[in-house]
């Protein structure tokens, strides 16, 4: 059985610079697509970490 696997692990070349290619293509792809969903939920969560950082700060005092 360890032969085996050891065989397996050997054989196996990875991934190759095409595929890598395809998968950054596809990427690109949704991106330009969902491109101002995605700004809109970007620009939400920075809005809520900016108006909530303020209440982090308010009980801290340097004495």
């Amino acid at each position: 059985m360890v032969r085996i696997l050891k065989e397996f692990w050997n054989e196996e070349d990875g991934i190759g610079v095409v595929e890598i290619i395809l998968i950054l293509v596809i990427l690109i792809m949704i991106i330009v697509i969902f491109r101002e969903q995605i700004t809109k939920i970007v620009k939400s969560a920075f809005a809520q970490i900016n108006s909530g950082a303020g209440k982090v700060n308010e009980n801290i005092s340097i004495d």
